[in-house]
């Protein structure tokens, strides 16, 4: 493994690229990684970044988000067939459909959809900032929420906004049940329960805290407390304990918490992507157009 990441880092140092991981993705990727980060301060460092290449360990959608953010560079996903659940469940056309149907709504698209579904949308919005992007829409004009119909549940909870809703959701995520949460809560009394605001509403009221993954970071930070329930994707545990050596993370249950799609890259495809630039990420100009103005409305409203 040694030989092989030696010259990963002699790849990147010729191809002058950047390695971006999302938390998601296995701890010799975050390894690795010159970045690590949710999806939001991803995008953000996309946006920012001087480097030509773009190696984009994470999913599609995400990879796409990057090559719309930076044009003119070349973004390389290892694995093309790294794709989302969640994207999945949304389509362009229905959403065009959908607006037609609720004319003068705002149409707010969470980050994990198609660059052809941000591209229908009036404004982007992750996890860390949705609350803020909501707020940020006038109280009186309708909000069609896409894709994920937990986070916008949580949303609409934390504005008394009410907003339609798409019938999508995490498989991840969505799968957790209030019974699993509070049997972990009887196996680890008085420890904090941190949750994905992508997981079902009984389950979010279970959380002492409600956090995207990078939000997960600052509430640890912050706390006093040596242990933590996490209630999101298992990859979150290792970026953790690696920032807080010092603290105990128990997952909310100790199998099925596994996104494939964010497991699929390996070193040997890091090193190959770079190797022979392969997979490069394109997005049509008339709809990358469309999906940065989305997106750049996303990255201007403020995190917190």
């Amino acid at each position: 493994m040694d030989k092989l990441i030696k010259k990963i880092e002699q790849l990147k140092s010729e191809r002058e690229a950047v390695i971006l991981a999302h938390n998601y993705e296995p701890p010799e990727i975050q390894d690795i990684a010159d970045i690590v980060g949710d999806s939001l301060g991803l995008s953000i460092d996309a946006a920012k970044l001087d480097n030509p290449v773009i190696v984009f360990c994470g999913v599609s959608f995400m990879a796409e988000s990057a090559a719309i953010l930076a044009p003119g560079k070349k973004v390389i996903l290892p694995r093309l067939n790294c794709g989302c659940g969640l994207a999945d469940m949304a389509e362009a056309n229905a959403v065009r459909k959908m607006r037609a149907q609720h004319p003068g709504a705002a149409v707010v698209t969470y980050v994990n959809s198609s660059a052809a579904v941000k591209a229908e949308s009036d404004i982007c919005c992750t996890s860390g900032n949705a609350v803020n992007v909501v707020r940020s829409i006038p109280r009186e004009q309708e909000i069609i929420f896409v894709p994920d119909r937990n986070l916008g549940a949580y949303v609409e909870q934390q504005t008394g906004r009410k907003m339609i809703l798409w019938d999508g959701a995490c498989p991840v995520h969505d799968a957790i049940r209030a019974q699993e949460v509070l049997a972990a809560q009887q196996k680890y009394p008085d420890i904090p329960v941190i949750v994905h605001p992508e997981c079902r509403p009984e389950v979010v009221a279970l959380a002492d805290a409600v956090r995207s993954t990078g939000g997960m970071f600052d509430f640890v930070a912050d706390s006093k407390s040596k242990e933590f329930i996490i209630v999101t994707e298992e990859g979150m545990l290792y970026p953790l304990s690696k920032a807080h050596p010092d603290r105990i993370f128990h997952p909310v249950k100790p199998d099925g918490m596994i996104c494939p799609d964010m497991k699929m890259i390996s070193l040997n495809d890091v090193c190959t992507s770079l190797e022979k630039m392969e997979h490069i990420v394109t997005v049509a100009q008339s709809c990358a157009e469309k999906a940065r103005l989305a997106l750049e409305r996303m990255l201007a409203v403020p995190r917190h």
